[in-house]
């Protein structure tokens, strides 16, 4: 059965799907920009004609303009609207903590009258991001810019002031590359089939054609209007109305109007969840997009995650923040797994980023002042990233990114098949670097240690961009094995118990929320033989596990053969060898928030 979805009747007067009249454009015409509004306004609403025919073969990525955007490595996302002066989720909290109606109206009372594109602009710029990318119109509907297709945007607030063109202008005066987020889904338009919340209701007239056109009449818009652009950022690609045909067709439509365009691949069906990796055989756009998570070491994909700073992407008051080493750690895992960082902030209603978030990025800024040479215009590798950090390289170059230094005061990492010539810690101290066939060993003293991360540049005898990706972690019997939990964090894949035996430590298993113990399942495939077992947390949540059991199953029960404390978060214990096919890890005694990045067993 259907429903209407309530609160579209407090528009119904109001004709805010089409404007009844063309509003002064409030800007002085010139030759180029009536050309392009023109283009806007006429070529946009042909688009209705084509989305019934099949998509055209997407054209090639723009190579330079990707790597110029890989180079950056660092960018801002930030997450604004009406909804900021409820201080709740954007987008899913319509329906869904804040009745729709009253979510509808929040408009008529946005006044941001503190907002500065120009001390945006500069908050970006201190932290050492290099692109931007703003939300232009999220789920619920609501529109950022002067739209000619909609009253339902900012000038029909109190402030009616164009947002889009006062951060495009500020962007591009500072050297900041604009990018901009448009939801694909909109809860809010009569023409798209589900509403709020979350798109579990269904509308009474849709009309998906009517709405594409509406759609690219708007993308239009941003690209003509507000671009060049360095990025449109696509979601809400995931529910059913969208298909990979209008996907394929949009992000055709988008490249003709911008050859130089990076489109994320949540322009089609082909992300999977909130991974964000690209499905075989699905056309993905220019990059994945990993949400709220680090990125997979991958040289051949061109990916990004999206990380809020703190609790959820729209501001609220008092919401826990990451703290300063959680930020870097992240930036320098997806550097070192050849990804980009796009940080989320969240504004205030005033207008204002919040001063506590702003200090945030102003630190993350002092640290990248030092440091940025490892980051910016690197490329990840060769070392896969682990608990023990991550590596970057530039040229004959090698940056080690060392989190966790080991008891023995040594890290010992795979061979290098070229020798350093010369080494240093980048914020100065001793170094002592060995070379061998069987390993590269390093010791910094305590004292010269940083507490976030101790980079170190290594100069080889030879370009570091063609070494291969080396492991730097043996491989565990229960690598790829199947695995299953007692319980696990409901409806994410993320956290499925498979990442704790994926060799991957920028992945993990959670358990349900509230769990303080649970047990982690390996099937081994057939009876094998193993002594040794390591275990090791996510590195976001260090600390949490205490007390520990290895149990085997022998055929009729579950027997233990180790029990233990983690120290660190790591253990490695050693035990007399048992054959079985089926292991458990019970954690027996942890904090809640717990989570096992990797479970090894060993001969």
């Amino acid at each position: 059965m259907r429903s209407t979805v309530p609160g579209h009747d407090a528009f119904a007067t109001r004709e805010p799907l089409r404007k009844a009249r063309v509003r002064s454009l409030r800007w002085r015409p010139s030759p180029r920009r009536f050309l392009t509004q023109l283009v806007a306004w006429t070529v946009a609403p042909l688009a209705a004609v084509f989305t019934s025919l099949p998509a055209a073969e997407p054209p090639p990525t723009d190579a330079a303009a990707l790597a110029d955007w890989q180079a950056m490595r660092f960018g801002m996302f930030i997450h604004w609207g009406p909804v900021s002066l409820k201080g709740t989720e954007i987008g899913w909290s319509r329906g869904a903590g804040v009745p729709v109606k009253q979510y509808d109206l929040l408009y008529r009372e946005f006044n941001p009258a503190k907002f500065s594109a120009a001390e945006w602009v500069a908050v970006a710029k201190a932290a050492g991001m290099k692109y931007l990318v703003f939300t232009s119109k999220h789920h619920d509907g609501f529109c950022l810019w002067d739209s000619r297709h909609t009253d339902y945007d900012i000038m029909s607030t109190p402030f009616k002031r164009d947002v889009l063109r006062e951060l495009a202008e500020a962007c591009r005066r500072e050297g900041i590359l604009f990018g901009l987020y448009y939801s694909i889904c909109d809860w809010w338009h009569p023409d798209y089939p589900l509403g709020s919340p979350g798109g579990k209701s269904r509308k009474p007239a849709p009309h998906m054609d009517r709405y594409t056109a509406y759609l690219k009449g708007q993308v239009a818009e941003l690209i003509l209007n507000y671009g060049p652009l360095g990025v449109l950022w696509f979601d809400g690609e995931w529910e059913e109305p969208w298909d990979e045909t209008r996907g394929r067709d949009l992000y055709t439509y988008c490249r003709t109007l911008q050859p130089s365009l990076l489109v994320n691949n949540r322009v089609s069906k082909a992300r999977d969840g909130m991974a964000g990796t690209s499905k075989p055989g699905l056309f993905a756009g220019d990059f994945d997009t990993p949400e709220q998570q680090l990125g997979r070491f991958n040289l051949d994909r061109p990916w990004e995650s999206c990380v809020s700073l703190c609790w959820q992407w729209a501001w609220s008051p008092g919401h826990g923040m990451k703290s300063l080493a959680e930020c870097l750690r992240t930036l320098i895992t997806c550097a070192g797994g050849d990804g980009n960082l796009l940080l989320n902030v969240g504004p205030m209603p005033d207008g204002r980023i919040e001063p506590r978030q702003v200090e945030r990025l102003q630190e993350i800024g002092a640290w990248l002042a030092t440091h940025g040479e490892a980051i910016y215009g690197t490329r990840g590798g060769p070392f896969k990233p682990g608990n023990w950090g991550a590596s970057t390289r530039q040229g004959d170059t090698l940056y080690l990114h060392v989190f966790e230094w080991p008891v023995t005061d040594v890290l010992r990492l795979p061979p290098l098949p070229r020798n350093v010539l010369s080494s240093r810690v980048l914020t100065g101290g001793d170094l002592e670097v060995r070379q061998s066939n069987e390993r590269l060993s390093l010791r910094v003293p305590a004292a010269d240690r940083q507490p976030i991360a101790t980079v170190i540049a290594l100069k080889l005898d030879g370009s570091a961009m063609d070494i291969p990706p080396l492991r730097t972690a043996r491989r565990s019997l229960a690598e790829g094995k199947a695995a299953t939990a007692s319980n696990t964090f409901p409806d994410r894949q993320v956290f499925a118990p498979a990442n704790a035996v994926d060799g991957d430590e920028t992945t993990r298993w959670a358990p349900a929320p509230g769990s303080s113990g649970a047990f982690l399942e390996v099937d081994l495939g057939e009876p094998t033989e193993f002594s040794q077992a390591v275990i090791q947390e996510w590195h976001d949540a260090l600390g949490r596990v205490r007390d520990f059991q290895i149990a085997v199953f022998d055929g009729a029960s579950w027997r233990k053969v180790q029990k233990g404390t983690l120290s660190g978060g790591r253990a490695e214990v050693r035990f007399n060898p048992v054959t079985a096919r089926k292991v458990r890890l019970f954690i027996a005694h942890a904090r809640v928030g717990f989570a096992i990045a990797e479970f090894e067993l060993h001969p």
